[in-house]
């Protein structure tokens, strides 16, 4: 009897948070930097970047409702450990460590990142290694994570667009940025940069306040049927071919 009554109790409890779950409206901040394209593009709600249309198809295959915000990008990280959002998503290789955080868990991983210390050809011989940067001024967008930022002194502008033009600015000799914006942004500004060093390689995830952990099985397995099913791949494809980022550009 005593089993019976437990398992009865266990079910309710469990029916009763399910509802529970069922009512929350997570909330998020697809913004980004304003120019980090291709994942996410501005004022182009056809074909919001790569994030832009993927969060939304996520979650709903997840059956998680979302309320979107549009904080900037210098106030998202202290408005996700106030808890005012909820998620977002990160690399772990922008972290020390890879360590998101202890009031956070985070999701499978979603899509490859790479990025790199970005400067003039005239100047590439010099940055060859992430040891170049120690102790050197190196061009940030605020808000931004960046892994070993105590190494070097962060010159903070407002978005990959302006770290293009820093460089041919002289106000900073190297940067750091993903690949695909930096090579979005010197070609829109006809300003060639290269690709220097590898500064960090990894993963998106989601990066969920852990008083949420109990949706992640949802979230994993809205991720492993998108990719399995190829659509993942058909939106990274869509904001990465040349025909694509010549749209944006008209």
């Amino acid at each position: 009897m005593k089993r019976s009554v437990i398992a009865v109790t266990c079910f309710v409890l469990l029916f009763l948070s399910t509802l529970a779950f069922a009512d929350t409206a997570l909330k998020y901040n697809v913004n980004g930097s304003s120019n980090w394209v291709p994942y996410y593009i501005p004022d182009s709600p056809e074909s919001p970047g790569i994030l832009g249309e993927l969060v939304p198809l996520l979650l709903t295959h997840a059956n998680i409702k979302i309320e979107k915000h549009n904080f900037p990008p210098r106030r998202t990280n202290y408005a996700l450990d106030s808890g005012w959002l909820d998620f977002d998503f990160v690399s772990p290789s922008w972290f020390p460590h890879d360590d998101l955080g202890e009031e956070f868990v985070q999701s499978s991983a979603i899509i490859a990142i790479e990025e790199h210390i970005i400067t003039l050809a005239s100047n590439a011989k010099d940055w060859q290694s992430n040891d170049s940067l120690k102790g050197q001024e190196i061009g940030t967008v605020g808000g931004y994570l960046y892994h070993d930022d105590t190494e070097f002194t962060r010159v903070d502008f407002n978005s990959e667009r302006e770290l293009i033009k820093a460089l041919y600015k002289d106000r900073v000799k190297a940067a750091i940025s993903g690949d695909l914006p930096a090579l979005y942004w010197a070609k829109q500004l006809n300003s060639p940069i290269t690709l220097a060093a590898l500064h960090s390689k990894g993963h998106i995830v989601m990066r969920l306040r852990k008083e949420h952990a109990a949706l992640l099985p949802r979230i994993n397995a809205a991720i492993i049927e998108l990719q399995s099913n190829g659509t993942i791949t058909r939106i990274i494809n869509k904001y990465t071919q040349q025909a694509v980022f010549e749209h944006i550009e008209q």
